[in-house]
Formats: C-alpha cells, structure tokens, sequence
C-alpha cells in the first residue's frame, strides 16, 4: 500500500507532535516531515512533495494566508488547514478555502490536547479526502459593489445584470447540497443569481461557528442577500439561507409562505447539518416547484432525498466529476437516479435561470 505522506506546518510543539502521532497510527498514511513556521516548511516541501500539508491558519514570520497563497501559485497540492474555533479563526478559514485549500478542521482554544485527540478521527478522514481531491487554483472574487470593468479587468466573470421574476420567485425554492470544496462552489453558482432569484437554501456541511462568515462572506460578493437561517423565518426572493453549522435546516409552511426550519437532532448521514434533512422536506413540501442541485462534497449525504425531490417533481442538477474537488456526493446523486441535468459547476446557475425564464412565460421578462 502506498501511504499518504503528510507534512505538518503548526507553530505549536505540541499540535505537530499530536498531529503527527495520530497521522502515524494509520496504516495508510504516514508524517514525513514537520515545520514550525511557513519557511521551514517551504524548505521541507521542496525536499519531501508530500501528498497533504496540514497547515495552522496563524503562524510566525510568515502568516498562514500569505504561504498558503504563494503556495498555491507556484506549487498547488492539497491543504487542509487547521483552524480555532474564534470569529477571526472563521474569517481567515473561509479565505483559506477561497485560495485553495482543500477543506478544514477548527481546533478548540481551551483543552487543546484532549480536544484534538477527539478530532482524530476527522483529521484522518480529511486528510485521506485530501489526497485524493482535484487541487484547483482559486481567484479571489471581488464584491459585486465593483464596476464590470474592474471585475472584468480581475479576470472573473461580472455577476447577472438584476431579471424580474414576477411569481415565478415566490412559486419556486431552489435547495443546494454540497461538502469538501462546496464553499467555493455554492460562491459560483449564487454569484450568478439574479437580485430577485427565487429563496434559496443552502446545506453545507461546516462545524458551528463558521457559517456566520461563510454567509457574510458570501453576501457582499451577490446580489442576493445572503444570512445564515433562522428558525420560522419567512423565505423569500432574492435570499440564500446557510444551514448554521451543527443544526438542521428543513423547509415547511406557514399558510401560503414557506418558512426555514433550524432544529437540533441527531446527524444523519454523520452530518448536522445534513443534505438529506434539507432535501427530504423540499421532497415532501415543495414537490414539483422545486430545483435541487448537489455540489462537490465526499460521501452519500443527500443522495437518497434528491431522488425523493426527483420523484416529487423538482428537476435538478448534479456537478460534474471534471469541475469537482470531490466527487462522492455528486455520483452518489448520479447513481440514485436523481439528476436532470450533469453540467460543470459555471453552467449550473445559467442552465437553471433558462429553465425559469422558459418555464415563467410573460412573467419572467428579461
């Protein structure tokens, strides 16, 4: 068996002695190297080219952010970043995922050494999804707030001119499912959204604490709004619900209005939030006035359900294996049957859009 070769970057002994120990236990994988700040590691890298870095956000000399980024530049390869649990740990986390890195794992301030012998196990796991994930070059996006020239100029594409819907907004819900490499993704597809897009819900799995500036983020780059849910609020046009981390999002009604349901419970899937939640209620309440899309993430989480939305009448769309970092959820979606369409992630939100404009008659004008 070819094992995992991982070098630790941590600004901590005793992070990188923990982080080694449990990389080591495993049979499939192995610790080649550790760096206490990014310019060790530069030097370790070039020698070693490991298959996974393990990277803390903040570190000395050079920060975390600014290696990475040079990083990814000059010799991209997977990077799962270690992180705190605190609101600037989470802004950082999200940048981080902005500049490529493959997925995270938020260590706690108080009990440190307990609290990441307890996260053993995602650790691994993560670090096994990282070796075997697309590496992808991120540009950072500038909030729509710029001039189509300047985001032109910056090499990304201008988000969608503001369409009216009509009713079409308030007839439909759009429910989104993604995992490792879905924040990028779930930025692509509702940058393309109109201003008066039909409710949008969002599942991605994240831990509590950083969905507050996944959704901050994510609303000063569209022209939706975007906010994590609340529980029994009204769902409207032109806003995108995050599922806060560590609690279910489920959808149901109040009259003629659909309102977001935020609910503790047991994961389901091994996740809270999970997919399946989401998209088993859209099934059962939305039924045929639903889109559903599943977005790059490992494992099954939501496969089952959106073949219930399926069955129930929505008609969804599935990333492609080329433009994912991970592709187990969209496969899994594949294989039960439950896509309409399977396109690369750029051509999600336009194909969805088109489907709306054609299917809204006179009241979708353009």
């Amino acid at each position: 068996m070819k094992k995992i070769r991982v070098v630790v970057v941590d600004d901590s002994a005793l992070v990188r002695s923990l982080l080694a120990e449990i990389i080591n236990r495993q049979r499939d994988m192995e610790c080649v190297g550790v760096a206490n700040d990014p310019l060790v590691a530069r030097e370790i890298i070039r020698e070693l080219n490991p298959d996974v870095i393990t990277l803390d956000v903040e570190m000395p000399r050079m920060d975390g952010l600014d290696f990475l980024g040079r990083l990814m530049r000059l010799r991209p390869m997977p990077v799962l970043m270690i992180s705190t649990l605190t609101e600037r740990g989470a802004e950082v986390t999200m940048k981080a995922l902005e500049l490529g890195a493959i997925d995270f794992v938020a260590k706690p301030r108080i009990g440190l050494a307990d609290g990441i012998k307890e996260l053993a196990d995602q650790i691994v796991e993560k670090i096994r999804v990282a070796a075997s994930a697309q590496v992808k070059r991120a540009v950072p996006q500038p909030a729509v707030a710029r001039t189509a020239t300047s985001t032109e100029a910056a090499g990304v594409a201008a988000p969608p001119p503001a369409k009216l819907l009509g009713r079409v907004s308030t007839e439909k819900l759009i429910c989104i499912g993604s995992s490792t490499g879905g924040t990028e993704a779930v930025k692509e597809v509702l940058m393309r959204m109109p201003a008066d897009a039909p409710g949008i819900l969002v599942t991605q799995h994240m831990p509590p604490g950083f969905t507050t500036s996944f959704a901050a983020r994510l609303n000063g780059l569209c022209q939706i709004t975007v906010k994590e849910a609340v529980d029994r609020e009204r769902i409207l046009p032109g806003h995108a619900y995050i599922a806060p981390g560590g609690r279910h999002l489920r959808i149901d009604r109040s009259g003629a209005n659909y309102i977001a349901i935020v609910e503790d419970g047991e994961p389901v899937n091994r996740h809270k939030p999970s997919v399946e939640v989401l998209f088993h209620s859209c099934a059962q309440v939305v039924g045929p006035n639903a889109f559903g899309i599943m977005l790059t993430g490992m494992g099954n989480d939501g496969a089952k359900a959106m073949r219930e939305m399926k069955d129930a009448g929505s008609y969804n769309y599935v990333q492609n294996e080329a433009t994912c970092v991970v592709f187990g959820m969209p496969r899994e979606a594949i294989a039960h049957g439950a896509a309409d369409e399977v396109l690369p992630l750029l051509e999600i939100a336009p194909a969805l859009l088109s489907r709306l404009r054609s299917g809204g008659g006179d009241r979708y004008r353009v």
